[in-house]
């Protein structure tokens, strides 16, 4: 397989564990509470990492790390039912990794296929479990059906947070100064645990969340994608902080406090990356 079909196929490895994440997470917030959810919420970040590495693999080959949610198997109307999508998405994912494994003569890649499988291959023995274990203790769907403006703005919400992980995953990918990527990456996972904590509070007042994006910076020079990623945070600091004014729910008025605190956070560190990085060029 030469370079150039390589990263192809890599992309679509990446994008295949992008739709596994949403469609793992979506079923965990979807089930509620409990060590189910905990287990599936487990599987996700395992493709996180997946995602992570595959899109280092494309970076260090000269490439750009896809951003597309690839294939995912969102039907069915119980539990079990989503369970058995969830095997049947880890066969569909298990079959290029193995072709790949097979046709890579780089060692390092190698290694890195065969780990990623031997994962999904474990996930496929966990999502069979799960479909007994769902049906045994006759589990159900735990959204409701609410939509009011609190909905509404959680949901926004839920869109943000999902746009900057990937923004903010795709810019440490490109980004060539150790700090800014480590600081990149370190802001994602927060966002993530935002993510979250919004999607729960979605399902704790009777509704359900809705995993869409908006558009994602795509830069590739650091004071760029510093700038982009400073100007979307001061935005939704605002907006959350609007959003505290306007809603009278005690609960979630402290859960978006805290998330508009640390979406400032965020915004600061942005803005010392990028100073620190415009007195390295000797630039204003």
């Amino acid at each position: 397989m030469d370079k150039k079909a390589l990263i192809e196929a890599l992309n679509k490895d990446i994008e295949n564990e992008h739709g596994a994440i949403v469609q793992y997470l979506t079923h965990a917030y979807a089930i509620g509470e409990g060590e189910m959810a905990c287990e599936l919420e487990a599987i996700a970040r395992e493709e996180m990492r997946h995602l992570d590495w595959l899109a280092e693999a494309v970076v260090e080959m000269g490439g750009t790390p896809s951003l597309q949610r690839g294939h995912t198997r969102m039907g069915g109307g119980s539990v079990q039912e989503w369970m058995k999508n969830d095997v049947l998405l880890e066969e569909d994912g298990m079959t290029p990794y193995r072709e790949q494994v097979a046709q890579v003569d780089d060692p390092k890649l190698k290694r890195l296929l065969k780990r990623i499988l031997a994962d999904e291959e474990s996930h496929h023995a966990d999502f069979q479990h799960f479909v007994e274990k769902s049906a045994r203790e006759s589990m159900t769907d735990q959204r409701g059906t609410l939509d009011d403006r609190t909905v509404e703005i959680l949901n926004w919400g839920i869109e943000h947070e999902y746009t900057v992980i990937l923004q903010y995953l795709f810019h440490s990918y490109m980004a060539t100064d150790h700090e800014v990527q480590e600081q990149l990456q370190d802001q994602a996972i927060n966002e993530m645990q935002h993510l979250g904590w919004l999607a729960e509070k979605l399902i704790d007042i009777g509704s359900s969340p809705r995993i869409e994006h908006t558009e994602i910076d795509k830069s590739v020079d650091m004071k760029q994608m510093l700038t982009a990623d400073i100007s979307i945070e001061n935005v939704v600091a605002k907006r959350y902080d609007e959003a505290t004014k306007e809603l009278q729910d005690a609960k979630i008025v402290k859960l978006l406090s805290r998330i508009r605190d640390q979406e400032v956070y965020h915004s600061e560190v942005f803005q010392d990356l990028l100073a620190e990085l415009k007195k390295e060029r000797g630039s204003a």
